[in-house]
């Protein structure tokens, strides 16, 4: 017999108990597989042609799936069975054709409007001689990277075409789209309600993420309806007038079904929402803002720093260590609230990012694997963030990557200016953010490595060295580094991450050793920062680039949340000594500094101006949600 082409599977005339066996083959199959994409960067969905990668790409032979199921009925003709198979673990579809003849074809139709137009016949397969049954291969159902859901469906031609139904017209998460609004538990209003012509139309949203619309004062004929985007409101092709529905004879008002903000099975987050009337008289229409979930501050803010994830190359575009800082409030998010919603992203964004990157590809240096770079403190917030994922899932791997990292750093040891580590491999700075870092790490390691002695010496001597440095002023601010001519400190800008990494170095000492002198000096440098004009502006923690003058760059968007993550621990140490300050913190980002989609930007207080805009992004959204876990 002729050997099988790669997209051909020999299947009897099938059932779906055979299919099924056939599933059970996949899966363990899997298991032995190392399921690890080509790196590099995912191509965005331009065109019916372009490949789409989430997890994986486009094209993906089934023996990889990690499950399948059978959402819809089959398809018969002619004898041929046609039918969709489903992987819900990595959100791809393919379809299979079992009985069939030669040159029988099947293919599958992919939608991003809801089925009002389609790619067709993606993976086009027929059967070849001396054969019954063939399938494509497997295509993405979803692409968070560019905010897009699709529906799918199989067909094929057997002297006739026929198709299944598409699938999955409805988002279902806890609960599916279209289930009734009352009852909802909570009932937010996360933006004005818009009225025409004296109707008052509403947008709610429930505590577990449903959202649905109101029409009040209204009349008979009147519609009231939802519009669902999955790209922050600039279109909404598949989510168009969902639940529309018209005021009944006799009434005033009415309510739409309830429908998901979000798309967890397809890692769609961030979904925006809103809510459109339109009168029985007149064609004028009126919807509300676009609105997300926000009910609960920090789960909305971890929503929207998770719409900026990029699940395919498994980080945050364009920033190295920030995105290992913005993984560690995810993974702070998931520790302190229960919810593993996102707890995936940590085991994808170590697989994917454990290897080597040419510069300019992850960093703008070379990154030699392992999480290692020519910049230390890049390092160690990587091996920090490793940690935080050991004590959150117990995976030796994670604090066996950070004690890579550490014995790395530890070669940036030497003796200029009495001790210290460089900054980077150029070996012309010291700077205080490296070296707090590295009192950090090592004697988190010695917390967590049974009959550490090693890790706790190197923490003691990087320690003592930091306190005699004079990196820590006169008025209790950590300035920048060290002149690199004097070895005195520079005089550099007093910045919050600076003295929040300090912070955390003294309370991790704290820890480590029981000496006393580390907590009281923890809380010496917090109660300087918060009664220092150089840091706090009208009682909100305020960076010197948050002026309406001027404007932070992208690192310098991220220092506040590491501050607010480090007080928060102290606080915890000694009892709630920090509280009002941590409230004021969050009353005023989340009063002051936020969009209708839960969008926290660089200055907390709020406050912009034309030349220098308080702008948001993902990295002042991970700040955000660490000072809004400060308090947790």
């Amino acid at each position: 017999m002729a050997s099988l082409p790669d997209n051909v599977v020999n299947r009897s005339p099938g059932t779906r108990g055979a299919r099924r066996a056939h599933a059970v083959l996949i899966v363990l199959t899997v298991f032995a597989l190392a399921l690890v994409p080509a790196l590099g960067t995912a191509p965005s969905r331009a065109s019916a042609a372009t490949t789409v990668c989430a997890l994986d790409c486009d094209t993906l032979d089934p023996s990889q799936a990690q499950s399948e199921t059978f959402p819809t009925p089959d398809m018969y003709e002619n004898g041929d069975v046609i039918a969709l198979h489903v992987d819900d673990v990595l959100g791809m579809a393919w379809a299979s054709v079992d009985n069939g003849h030669l040159n029988d074809s099947v293919w599958i139709d992919r939608s991003w409007d809801g089925g009002t137009t389609w790619d067709g016949l993606l993976g086009k397969a027929a059967i070849p001689s001396g054969w019954t049954g063939t399938r494509t291969l497997m295509y993405n159902m979803y692409d968070p990277a560019n905010h897009a859901r699709a529906v799918v469906r199989a067909c094929g031609d057997a002297n006739g075409v026929v198709c299944t139904n598409w699938v999955h017209p409805q988002v279902c998460a806890a609960q599916c789209d279209g289930t009734s609004s009352v009852g909802e538990t909570g009932d937010s209003q996360p933006v004005p309600d818009t009225m025409l012509a004296g109707r008052d139309i509403s947008l709610h949203v429930g505590s577990n993420g449903m959202a649905w619309a109101t029409i009040a004062n209204g009349a008979p004929g009147d519609e009231i309806w939802m519009d669902r985007s999955w790209n922050e409101g600039a279109s909404w092709p598949d989510g168009s007038s969902e639940g529309r529905v018209s005021v009944p004879s006799g009434a005033t008002g009415t309510s739409t079904v309830a429908i998901n903000t979000d798309d967890t099975l397809g890692r769609l987050y961030g979904g925006a929402v809103r809510a459109c009337g339109r009168a029985a008289t007149g064609e004028n229409g009126s919807c509300t803002a676009w609105a997300r979930a926000d009910a609960k501050p920090a789960s909305a803010a971890a929503d929207a720093l998770m719409y900026d994830y990029a699940p395919y190359t498994a980080w945050w575009l364009s920033s190295w260590w920030n995105s290992a800082v913005a993984l560690t409030s995810i993974i702070d998010y998931t520790r302190k609230t229960g919810d593993t919603t996102y707890k995936w992203i940590i085991n994808r964004t170590f697989q994917i990012n454990q290897a080597a990157f040419p510069a300019g590809v992850r960093a703008t240096n070379q990154v030699y694997g392992d999480f290692i770079s020519d910049s230390t403190d890049d390092d160690e917030w990587w091996a920090l963030t490793w940690i935080d994922a050991y004590d959150l899932t117990g995976d030796q791997a994670y604090l066996n990557m950070a004690v890579t990292i550490a014995n790395y750093v530890s070669t940036m040891w030497d003796g200029t200016c009495g001790g210290g580590l460089w900054s980077d491999t150029s070996k012309s700075y010291k700077n205080a953010i490296t070296n707090a870092l590295y009192v950090r790490l090592t004697a988190e390691l010695h917390d967590r490595i049974s009959s550490d002695s090693s890790w706790l010496t190197q923490a003691n001597s990087e320690w003592t060295w930091f306190l005699n440095s004079g990196m820590i002023n006169s008025s209790g601010l950590v300035n920048d580094g060290l002149n690199s001519s004097t070895c005195a400190n520079n005089g550099g800008t007093v910045w919050t991450y600076n003295q929040g990494m300090v912070i955390g170095a003294a309370t991790e000492m704290y820890r480590a050793t029981g000496d006393a002198a580390d907590l009281s000096k923890a809380q010496y440098l917090a109660n300087t920062a918060i009664h220092s004009t150089a840091l706090v502006s009208d009682g909100v923690l305020t960076e010197s680039c948050d002026s309406p003058s001027t404007s932070c760059d992208d690192d310098q968007k991220q220092f506040k949340g590491i501050f607010m993550d480090y007080l928060g621990e102290l606080d915890k140490v000694v009892g709630g000594s920090y509280d009002t300050f941590i409230n004021a913190q969050i009353s005023s980002l989340w009063g002051s500094d936020r969009t209708s989609l839960n969008q926290i930007g660089e200055r907390w207080s709020g406050g912009s101006s034309s030349a220098n805009p308080n702008v948001d992004d993902w990295r002042t959204q991970a700040g955000a949600l660490e000072a809004l876990l400060a308090a947790s």
